[in-house]
């Protein structure tokens, strides 16, 4: 019933358990490296976005303006040329 502790083979499941510890390290480490850049990546397009946003509404107030003015020429050249 009572087994002997085998130093040999605890000695070896340490050292396979300090490996996988270090390659799961070394994959978390990239992990957070890559969790860095899409976080880099996340604000360069919340930037473009964000300006993009601002641009389409300077072109429809540009739109809108020409749109007025437009329509204020058909009007006048309809008043005087069509009576």
């Amino acid at each position: 019933m009572n087994e002997a502790i085998n130093p040999i083979e605890t000695a070896r499941e340490l050292a396979t358990h300090a490996n996988d510890i270090e390659h799961l390290q070394a994959d978390m480490d990239k992990l957070v490296k890559d969790m860095e850049e899409v976080k880099k990546c996340l604000a360069d397009i919340q930037r473009l976005l964000s300006e993009d946003r601002a641009s389409k509404k300077t072109m429809h107030t540009v739109f809108n303006v020409v749109a007025v003015l437009f329509g204020g020429l058909v009007v006048a050249f309809f008043e005087k040329f069509v009576k």
